[in-house]
C-alpha cells in the first residue's frame, strides 16, 4: 500500500516556527491560484470567498493584468520619485478620471494612503482653512478599521489593534458610525476632515443608515471641513458600483484607495483629490520610494481600465443580488443577520451553534475560504469573476455547515 504524504502540515509548522504572530490564518497552504479558485500544496482546491481582502477584485492572474505585469517586468521596474518613467502619467491621469479629481498621489500600502490623506487634510487645514498651528482635528468613526501604523491604531477603537501600541498620536476625534448628530457635535473651528469607510468592512461589513453619508457631505461642506472616503475594501466595484458611496450619490473631497488597485500582483495605493486639496503639497514634503513604481504603474493602469467598461461592477451588482438573496434563506437557519452591499457581504451566525472561526474552519474543510471577524461574523467577498455556480455551491456548503 502507498502512503501519502501531506506537505500542508510541514508547511504550516515551518510558518509557525520563522515568523512572528501577526495573523491567524486557516490551516491551508495555497500553491496556485487561478479565477476565483486556488489550489493547496497537496492539490486539493478551494473556492476563494476572501479575495485577499477585495484586493483580488479581478480573481487570480487575471490574464490582462498578468500580461500588462509581464511586459513591464521585460522594460523598468523601478526609479524611484527621484525621475518620471513612462508608466507614471498614463496611470495618474486614467485613476483621476475614473474618480472625477484633478490629482492622483501614488503610494505602496492602504495604511500609506491613509496617512497621505491625513498629512494632507492636516496641511489643508493650516494652508487653506486657517486652522491654527498644531490644532487640526478629523473625525473618524468608532470601529473603523483604516490600517497599522501607530497613528492609524491611535484612533482605532479594537483593543487587539491598539493595545501596548502607545503613546497614540492625537488630533482625532471618535464618534459613533453611522450617528448624524454625532459628527455634528464634533465638529469645531478646528475640524479638518471627516475621515469614513462607507462601508466599515473589518467591523462586520457595516452599512451606514441611509441618508448618513449625504448628511455628513452636507455637514463638511457647511463647515469648510473635508470629507475623506476609505475605499481601500469598499471601492473599485466590490459593492456594484465604482465606490461604495456613489450609492448615496456623494462626492468626497479625497478618495483613499488601495487593494484592488493593485490587480492582486503588486501592492498599488492611491489618493485622489482636486488641485486646491492635493495641491497643498509641495516637493519634499511627502514621498515613497516604491510609490508610483513602473510596475505599479503598468498593473494599476490595466485595472482603471478593467473598471472603466463597468462589467465588473455590472457583475458585482448582479451577482451580489443572488448571493444576498441565498444568505437571507439562511436566517433562521443558523444565520442570524446579514449585511452588506454587491459582491460583499457580513454574515452573524447564531452564537449558540459556533464562533466565526469555528464557521470558517468547517467551510474550510468543504473547500470554501472565508474569514471571521468579531466572534460570530464572517465575511465573505468573492472575487468579482466569481460564477454564478460558484455562489451557489459556496452557499450550499455554508448550509451544510450550519446544519452541523
Amino acid at each position: 500500500m502507498t502512503t501519502v504524504e501531506f506537505r500542508t502540515p510541514g508547511a504550516l509548522a515551518d510558518a509557525e516556527r520563522w515568523t512572528a504572530h501577526n495573523y491567524h490564518p486557516l490551516p491551508v497552504v495555497v500553491a496556485e491560484a487561478e479565477g476565483a479558485w486556488v489550489t493547496d500544496v497537496d492539490g486539493r482546491r478551494y473556492l476563494d470567498f476572501l479575495a485577499g481582502y477585495s484586493a483580488l477584485n479581478f480573481g487570480h492572474r487575471h490574464p490582462g493584468l498578468i500580461a500588462a505585469a509581464h511586459a513591464q517586468l521585460d522594460r523598468v521596474t523601478l526609479t524611484s520619485r527621484a525621475f518620471v518613467h513612462d508608466q507614471f502619467a498614463a496611470f495618474c491621469r486614467g485613476l483621476a478620471e475614473l474618480c472625477g479629481k484633478d490629482l492622483v498621489l501614488p503610494m505602496n500600502t492602504g495604511a500609506e494612503a491613509v496617512e497621505t490623506a491625513i498629512k494632507v487634510a492636516r496641511k489643508w487645514g493650516y494652508r487653506v482653512k486657517g486652522v491654527a498651528d498644531e490644532r487640526a482635528e478629523i473625525i473618524v468613526a468608532a470601529n473603523n478599521f483604516h490600517g497599522r501604523t501607530t497613528t492609524i491604531v491611535s484612533f482605532s477603537t479594537d483593543p487587539e489593534a491598539r493595545a501596548d501600541f502607545g503613546p497614540y498620536t492625537p488630533g482625532f476625534v471618535v464618534v459613533p458610525y453611522g450617528d448624524l448628530d454625532a459628527v455634528r457635535a464634533a465638529i469645531t473651528p478646528n475640524t479638518v476632515a471627516v475621515l469614513m469607510e462607507p462601508i466599515q468592512g473589518e467591523a462586520g461589513v457595516l452599512v451606514p443608515p441611509a441618508g448618513f453619508l449625504a448628511g455628513v457631505r452636507e455637514l463638511c461642506d457647511t463647515n469648510n471641513v473635508l470629507m475623506i472616503a476609505d475605499e481601500i475594501q469598499s471601492g473599485l466595484g466590490r459593492t456594484g458600483k465604482t465606490f461604495a458611496i456613489e450609492h448615496e450619490g456623494v462626492v468626497p473631497d479625497m478618495y483613499v484607495l488601495g487593494k484592488a488597485l493593485g490587480g492582486g500582483i503588486v501592492p498599488v495605493s492611491a489618493v485622489a483629490a482636486n488641485q486646491d486639496v492635493l495641491g497643498v503639497l509641495r516637493p519634499g514634503e511627502h514621498g515613497s520610494t516604491f510609490g508610483g513604481n513602473p510596475l505599479a504603474c503598468a498593473v494599476g493602469a490595466e485595472v482603471v481600465r478593467l473598471l472603466a467598461t463597468g462589467e465588473f461592477q455590472e457583475r458585482s451588482a448582479r451577482l451580489g443580488a443572488r448571493l444576498h438573496a441565498g444568505l437571507e434563506a439562511l436566517i433562521g437557519r443558523g444565520v442570524v443577520a446579514v449585511r452588506g452591499r454587491g459582491l460583499w457581504a457580513g454574515v452573524d451566525i447564531d452564537p449558540v451553534l459556533m464562533t466565526g472561526r469555528q464557521a470558517c474552519e468547517r467551510l474550510a474543510e468543504r473547500g470554501v475560504l472565508a474569514k471571521d471577524t468579531h466572534g460570530s461574523t464572517i465575511r465573505l467577498a468573492p472575487p468579482l469573476v466569481v460564477t454564478e455556480e460558484d455562489l451557489d455551491h459556496a452557499l450550499a456548503q455554508l448550509a451544510a455547515v450550519l446544519e452541523g
